[in-house]
Parts: structure tokens; C-alpha cells; sequence
């Protein structure tokens, strides 16, 4: 963080030297006064206009710095605004405590936001469907491309901003406990080993989660371009206990479909299309919900959903435009391993 401070008394050739040693990164300084507080931003295009108005190279950083400085301030991010920022092509966004010193510095180019939230990810399933494959490898290990499938979700979690990252396992625990010795996408990956097969929800009861907030739990199989900045701000605005990721699914009837009252037909629709919305496996949840889960019994997601619709709590549903696969077979394996050799053949990924 210090790489990109400077004090408002220091020369501004001082700053130049400094902006230099950044090159080829973010090219931005902050600049504070003698209590620390930032009293404005500097970058290459601020010298240029200062030095072209007449401001000399031995006179102060102040004399060149922004004061109409973008900020976030206080102890929570508000992820709007810093959607705003980014959005605007704010490259760095400083943090600031009630006294303006800064505590942190967002990298949009790195980290595109920072949502509150732990995550877990399920990988303890055996994958039998994508046998032979999966005899010796667990299925989150399986590479796509020149990665393993997990990873993709490891390294959009983090730059989500999510570090908090858990992975539940069971079947060959031991060889995504070895992947996960190294960060990935500089995050520390936590491994949690169930006893017993707890269902697609249940392993979430091993993991200490913080009394309030929210967690994403998701499977860890998955390969999908969702937001979850989208998607944890609609679950924040929709004030809901569980937000579940959705994906289209349509059903062609391949004949006439009769409507009927008692023995009569009072309708023909011929080959008729139905819309539906599917549960993509991706969740974001309310920690007390997950909190209250029994370390000693099977819980499936759907269990979950369905005692929270019971109980009159708030379940949303958030919609997803990209992509998603679910990788539960050859057929899906092998159209996901196409999907990016596409991406990497363009260039976008």
C-alpha cells in the first residue's frame, strides 16, 4: 500500500520518481498530510496539467493533487458505489476511516468488489456418472482446459472479493485437501473433512460461519459466468433469507395437449413450449439458517428451501444470463472443455 502514498509536502519530482517505479501496474498516488489523512490523488495526467499551468517540479505534490478524489468511507464497503467507480474506470479506490487515513486500497483491476461473505463449496460427491474418470481423480480435480474445474470458482469467488473460502470433502479428500495446500488465486483455501456423507447442504454445519451475514454455497462442479456481486445485491435488496441461483430450463411437448372439464375438451394446443426456471446449485444464505444444520444428519439443499418456505421465511430467486453447466456427465465434460478451448482460442479468457 505504501507504493502508492505520498506526503502533500514532498516534492513534486518526487512524485514523477515514484509514479515511474509503478509502471507497466496502476499508475496512482494518494496523498496525505502530516496527520495521514488523504487530502488528494495524483496521477501521470495530474503532473502533466500542473507542470503545463506552470507549476514547477521542486514545488509541492500538493500544488498537483486531485482534491476531487474518489473515496469509499467508513467500515463497511458500499458495493454500489464501488460498482459506480469501477464502472466509471476508477482503477484504485482507497478505504477511509472516520478520520480520512486510509485503512486499504481496492484494486478493480485485481478485485472487481468485496462481498461480506464466506463461501463453501461442495466437493465431496463421487462423480459416478463421469466414471472412469472420476476413479482416480475426484471430480472438482477433473481439468478443463489447463485447470481443474474447482479452480474456476476459487479464483471468480476471489475476484468477487470473497477470501473466506471453504471447501467440504469426502471422497478422495486427501487429494483436494493436496491441491488446496498451495493458495489459489492467493487465497487460502480451508478444506473441512465430513465423517459421514451429509448431503448437497449438510457440510455447511462444519463450518464456523459468523452468527450473522451470509454465506454462497455452492457445488463445486460447476462452471458458470454468474455475478455474484449481482446476485448478493439483489439477495441484499430482496431483504431474503435464501437466494437461489436460477438457470431457464424450457419443455417441448412433442404433441397436442388437450384442456379438459370433466369428459369435455375445451382446448387443443398443438406442441405446446413451457418455461420453467431450474435450481442452478448455487445459494446464497442467511448464516443463521446454515448455523442451525446438525453436524450428525443429511441435508440436502432442497430440505433446506423447502423448511424455510414452510417456516414463511423470504426465498428469492436470482436469474442467470450466462453461462452455466453442470459437469455431471461425459457428455456435459466434454461440452464444457469445448466451451473454453473456444474462450481461449478467442482470446477472452
Amino acid at each position: 500500500m505504501d507504493r502508492h502514498i505520498i506526503s502533500e509536502n514532498a516534492q513534486l519530482i518526487d512524485a514523477i520518481a515514484k509514479l515511474n517505479q509503478l509502471s507497466g501496474k496502476v499508475m496512482t498516488l494518494f496523498v496525505i498530510d502530516h496527520n495521514h489523512r488523504v487530502t488528494g490523488s495524483l496521477t501521470d495526467g495530474d503532473v502533466r496539467r500542473a507542470l503545463l499551468s506552470g507549476v514547477s517540479v521542486t514545488d509541492p505534490v500538493s500544488r498537483a493533487a486531485n482534491i476531487r478524489f474518489k473515496a469509499l468511507r467508513g467500515d463497511s464497503i458500499d458495493l454500489r458505489l464501488l460498482r459506480q467507480y469501477r464502472k466509471a474506470g476508477l482503477r484504485l479506490v482507497p478505504r477511509l476511516d472516520g478520520k480520512g487515513v486510509i485503512t486499504d486500497i481496492i484494486d478493480t483491476t485485481r478485485t472487481a468488489t468485496r462481498l461480506p461473505v464466506t463461501a463453501i463449496l461442495m466437493a465431496g460427491g463421487k462423480g459416478e456418472r463421469l466414471r472412469p474418470l472420476t476413479l482416480t481423480t475426484p471430480k472438482p480435480l477433473l481439468k478443463i482446459g489447463q485447470q481443474p474445474i474447482i479452480d474456476y470458482n476459487i479464483k471468480a469467488l476471489a475476484r468477487a472479493g470473497v477470501t473466506d473460502i471453504y471447501v467440504t470433502v469426502n471422497y478422495m479428500a486427501d487429494k483436494i485437501e493436496e491441491h488446496f495446500a498451495s493458495p489459489v488465486a492467493g487465497v487460502n483455501v480451508k478444506c473441512v473433512r465430513e465423517d459421514m456423507p451429509l448431503g448437497t447442504i449438510g457440510s455447511a454445519a462444519l463450518v464456523d460461519l459468523p452468527k450473522q451475514g451470509a454465506t454462497i454455497v455452492m457445488n463445486s462442479d460447476l462452471l458458470t459466468t454468474l455475478s455474484f456481486e449481482d446476485m448478493y445485491l439483489h439477495h441484499i435488496n430482496e431483504a431474503a433469507d435464501i437466494t437461489i441461483a436460477a438457470v431457464p430450463y424450457n419443455v417441448s411437448v412433442p404433441y397436442a395437449i388437450l384442456t379438459t372439464d370433466g369428459n369435455s375438451v375445451t382446448n387443443l394446443q398443438e406442441k405446446p413450449s413451457y418455461s420453467y426456471y431450474a435450481n442452478a446449485g448455487i445459494y446464497i444464505i442467511a448464516n443463521p439458517l446454515l448455523r442451525a444444520l446438525k453436524t450428525d444428519k443429511r441435508t440436502d439443499a432442497t430440505d433446506l428451501i423447502e423448511a424455510a418456505i414452510a417456516r414463511r421465511l423470504k426465498v428469492t430467486y436470482f436469474p442467470i444470463s450466462g453461462t452455466w453447466i453442470d459437469i455431471g456427465s461425459p457428455t456435459d465434460f466434454a461440452h464444457a472443455k469445448e466451451l473454453m478451448r473456444h474462450h481461449l482460442d478467442s482470446g477472452s479468457c
